[in-house]
């Protein structure tokens, strides 16, 4: 219990000084510009499923401080937004149709990562553990390239109904090979995986990162990359661990 307390207290902590202090300190004192501050807030958001599945004794706990933590911020922002000092230190769009993208995020977020620790800890148990920081991983740092690519060098607009204008086909190219690269690192480093079957994985799956975060829409992409890459990555390590690869 007291394991689980101080696990509680560090998951604040992080979320107060990492996930809120650093953005409003990059962006207020460093001027740093608001999409590299953005980018860098995701991937913060994404590092925290490392504290949810180390901290806690029991995949409900851990999943009960995600929820927790979405019930608390969510309203914290939803008043905060009505204030000019929020929109002077935090890095949230608003435009109509993005408007409360800090607290949307948020709910997105921790309902990704509840749902992944109650099937790769609570049903399959804590030998699967790994398969959910693989695929945040590979959704947290592939849509952190792929914005900040195509933001950058994006010339080719991917020209489709159903993808919105904003993406490109470098931005799409950046997110599958950064995507790639951080399923392979944390399966081979964190989930103890041997770096050929790490690798197979990894160029399997991050093409169908780079595909869904594609034609996700309006900031879906933190529910659908993480799912997605899941469903592939579970399946896959299964297959070759059976193989004895």
């Amino acid at each position: 219990m007291n394991s689980d307390l101080i696990g509680t207290v560090i998951l604040i902590a992080y979320y107060l000084l990492v996930v809120v202090l650093v953005p409003v300190i990059l962006k207020f004192y460093f001027k740093v510009p608001t999409e590299y501050v953005r980018k860098l807030h995701h991937i913060a958001y994404s590092m925290s499923i490392f504290l949810l599945l180390n901290l806690f004794s029991a995949w409900y706990l851990a999943v009960s401080a995600a929820l927790i933590l979405a019930v608390i911020g969510y309203p914290a922002l939803l008043i905060m937004e009505k204030s000019a000092l929020y929109k002077k230190l935090f890095v949230d769009r608003q435009s109509t149709l993005k408007a409360g993208e800090l607290r949307k995020q948020l709910i997105y977020v921790q309902f990704t990562f509840a749902v992944l620790i109650f099937i790769f800890w609570g049903l399959l148990g804590p030998n699967w553990q790994f398969v959910a920081a693989v695929a945040v991983m590979g959704w947290g740092f592939g849509d952190a390239a792929a914005a900040l690519v195509g933001k950058v060098l994006g010339r080719t607009n991917n020209l489709h109904r159903y993808i919105e204008k904003a993406k490109s086909l470098e931005g799409t190219t950046a997110m599958i090979l950064i995507a790639g690269l951080a399923v392979f690192l944390t399966l081979f480093f964190y989930g103890g995986i041997t770096w050929f079957p790490s690798l197979l994985v990894s160029i399997l799956v991050a093409p169908v990162c780079g595909l869904v975060e594609l034609f996700s829409r309006n900031g879906s992409d933190t529910l659908t990359v993480p799912l997605s890459a899941a469903a592939l990555i579970f399946p896959l390590t299964y297959l070759f661990s059976s193989l004895g690869l």
